[in-house]
Protein backbone atom coordinates (compact mmCIF):
# COMPACT_ATOMS: atom_id res chain seq x y z
CA UNK A 1 0.00 0.00 0.00
CA UNK A 2 1.37 3.41 -0.96
CA UNK A 3 1.36 6.12 1.65
CA UNK A 4 1.14 9.78 0.65
CA UNK A 5 4.49 11.53 0.78
CA UNK A 6 4.94 13.21 4.14
CA UNK A 7 5.52 16.91 3.84
CA UNK A 8 8.88 17.92 5.26
CA UNK A 9 8.74 20.74 7.80
CA UNK A 10 10.99 23.56 6.55
CA UNK A 11 13.27 25.53 8.86
CA UNK A 12 12.65 29.29 9.06
CA UNK A 13 15.58 29.87 6.69
CA UNK A 14 13.81 27.92 3.93
CA UNK A 15 10.63 28.56 2.01
CA UNK A 16 8.79 26.55 -0.62
CA UNK A 17 8.28 28.68 -3.76
CA UNK A 18 6.67 28.20 -7.14
CA UNK A 19 8.51 28.31 -10.43
CA UNK A 20 6.92 30.01 -13.44
CA UNK A 21 7.74 31.06 -16.98
CA UNK A 22 8.63 34.61 -17.95
CA UNK A 23 8.90 34.47 -21.73
CA UNK A 24 11.49 31.80 -22.50
CA UNK A 25 13.04 31.95 -19.02
CA UNK A 26 12.14 30.04 -15.90
CA UNK A 27 11.66 32.37 -12.93
CA UNK A 28 10.99 32.20 -9.21
CA UNK A 29 9.19 34.72 -7.04
CA UNK A 30 11.29 35.66 -4.02
CA UNK A 31 9.24 36.12 -0.83
CA UNK A 32 9.54 39.52 0.85
CA UNK A 33 11.49 38.23 3.85
CA UNK A 34 14.10 36.76 1.46
CA UNK A 35 14.52 39.87 -0.72
CA UNK A 36 18.05 40.82 -1.75
CA UNK A 37 19.53 44.32 -1.72
CA UNK A 38 20.13 46.05 -5.06
CA UNK A 39 18.98 45.09 -8.52
CA UNK A 40 21.60 42.47 -9.46
CA UNK A 41 22.53 39.04 -8.15
CA UNK A 42 24.89 36.20 -9.02
CA UNK A 43 23.32 32.83 -9.78
CA UNK A 44 25.50 29.72 -9.75
CA UNK A 45 24.82 26.03 -9.89
CA UNK A 46 26.37 23.62 -7.38
CA UNK A 47 25.29 20.09 -8.29
CA UNK A 48 21.51 20.20 -8.38
CA UNK A 49 21.31 23.34 -6.21
CA UNK A 50 20.99 26.92 -7.43
CA UNK A 51 22.70 29.53 -5.25
CA UNK A 52 21.64 33.17 -5.52
CA UNK A 53 23.92 35.84 -4.02
CA UNK A 54 23.48 39.61 -4.09
CA UNK A 55 26.08 41.63 -5.98
CA UNK A 56 27.84 43.91 -3.54
CA UNK A 57 28.51 47.17 -5.32
CA UNK A 58 30.81 49.95 -4.22
CA UNK A 59 33.16 47.66 -2.34
CA UNK A 60 36.83 47.67 -3.22
CA UNK A 61 37.14 43.87 -3.36
CA UNK A 62 34.23 43.65 -5.80
CA UNK A 63 35.85 46.25 -8.04
CA UNK A 64 39.25 44.54 -7.85
CA UNK A 65 37.72 41.13 -8.63
CA UNK A 66 36.31 42.53 -11.88
CA UNK A 67 39.67 43.85 -13.11
CA UNK A 68 41.54 41.87 -15.72
CA UNK A 69 45.11 40.81 -14.86
CA UNK A 70 47.92 43.01 -16.18
CA UNK A 71 49.89 41.54 -19.07
CA UNK A 72 52.95 43.78 -18.61
CA UNK A 73 55.80 43.49 -16.17
CA UNK A 74 55.61 45.76 -13.14
CA UNK A 75 58.56 48.21 -13.16
CA UNK A 76 61.33 47.85 -10.57
CA UNK A 77 60.72 51.00 -8.52
CA UNK A 78 63.80 50.44 -6.32
CA UNK A 79 66.22 50.45 -9.23
CA UNK A 80 68.95 53.06 -8.78
CA UNK A 81 68.12 53.84 -5.13
CA UNK A 82 70.73 53.49 -2.38
CA UNK A 83 70.23 50.59 0.06
CA UNK A 84 67.97 51.14 3.06
CA UNK A 85 69.51 52.13 6.41
CA UNK A 86 69.17 49.65 9.26
CA UNK A 87 66.92 51.08 11.99
CA UNK A 88 67.08 49.89 15.60
CA UNK A 89 63.63 49.50 17.09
Amino acid sequence: MLRPMQQRRLPSSERRVRLFRNGRNQAVRIPRDFELEGDEAILRKDGDQLILQPVETGRLLVVLARLKPLQEEFPDIDEGLPPLDDVAL
